[in-house]
């Protein structure tokens, strides 16, 4: 835990004190004896101090930023001029504790672009609440970030999918949010983005669309899908039950993580692209002796990981070419 953590957390003042709740890294703020206000998450000047700890480490000033998935965190090995921070050695920052991601910040150049590469994410099912799980996305908006690529590994449920397909995702289903549960929750600080975020745009349509043109002219249109991602909790994949009422209500993929990280980074005013990896089919029937598992996520990343490396690559040059111009 970093001393400005620590001193906002043990610092008391004739009008405020404040405390750290053990299982939720919850900051309560008491301003007077009866009425107490939380703030679900770290302060500003927190954030801003692992900004700061990035920044004052690379000449890199990245616009665009990539979350790398189970298994897709080669890209960042294809940077230029790269500087490279493990997650533990970042101020404030979680620990990922998942096989197949490095757990490190990797800043550089890809094709000439300056990019900040997440080698890595953070689950809810490895016991972080979601705004923890999000966290890094506000990093990099006070690092200058304005497009961020999100990109998983996820399980194909529409029919039509096959293992190795890629999901351009056009939207999402927010089951945490059903349920109550935000990367937003708790008192909202205007320095990153409005109380009431609007989420009908939360993928870009224009990256969408420049997203397809470059899928066509790399032959891959037969193995990219466009549809609607749902996060489910995880660590436990789902029953037969689950997947079959997700299809009904209009599910495509399913995965365990990327909606708390697009919800933050629309709430910030990041523009969104994002695509998930087709690793396996859901199981949608009961008589079958099939079950998902991770070692077969990881092998169709490695499978695929030429054409998501090419893809990405492409795209973010693309990105570049549009926040340039306007």
């Amino acid at each position: 835990m970093s001393s400005l953590l620590k001193n906002l957390i043990v610092t008391n003042t004739s009008s405020a004190s404040a405390k750290e709740d053990n299982n939720d890294s919850i900051i309560h703020l008491q301003e007077q004896p009866s009425e107490t206000i939380t703030i679900q998450g770290y302060p500003f000047e927190v954030i801003k101090e692992s900004a700061d700890y990035l920044l004052s480490g690379t000449q890199h000033r990245p616009k665009i930023g990539v979350i790398c998935g189970s298994g897709l965190g080669g890209l960042a090995d294809q940077l230029d001029e790269r500087d490279v921070f493990p997650y533990e050695s970042i101020p404030n920052f979680p620990v990922s504790t998942v096989a197949g991601h490095a757990g490190r910040m990797v800043i550089g150049l890809l094709s000439g672009v300056p990019v900040m590469c997440m080698q890595g994410r953070f689950h809810a099912y490895e016991g972080y609440p979601l705004w923890k799980c999000a966290m890094p996305v506000r990093v990099m908006k006070l690092m200058g970030v304005s497009h961020i690529i999100v990109t998983n590994a996820a399980g194909g449920l529409n029919p039509e999918y096959k293992i190795g397909d890629i999901m351009i995702i056009k939207d999402h289903i927010n089951m945490q949010g059903f349920a109550g549960d935000s990367p937003l929750r708790g008192r909202n600080d205007e320095r990153f983005g409005p109380r009431f975020p609007a989420m009908n745009n939360a993928y870009d349509k224009n990256l969408i669309a420049m997203a397809k043109k470059i899928v066509a002219d790399m032959n891959l249109t037969n193995v990219v899908q466009e549809g609607v991602y749902v996060m489910l909790g995880g660590p436990t994949y789902e029953t037969v039950a689950e997947l079959n009422m997700l299809r009904i209500i209009g599910v495509d993929a399913v995965g365990m993580s990327t909606v708390p990280e697009v919800v933050v980074a629309r709430h910030c005013g990041m523009k969104v692209f994002a695509f998930s990896l087709i690793t396996n089919q859901c199981i949608t029937q009961y008589d079958t002796d099939a079950q998902a598992n991770h070692e077969e996520v990881i092998e169709v990343a490695n499978i695929r990981k030429k054409d998501l490396q090419n893809l990405a690559r492409r795209i973010i040059v693309n990105m570049s070419e549009e926040y340039q111009e306007s």
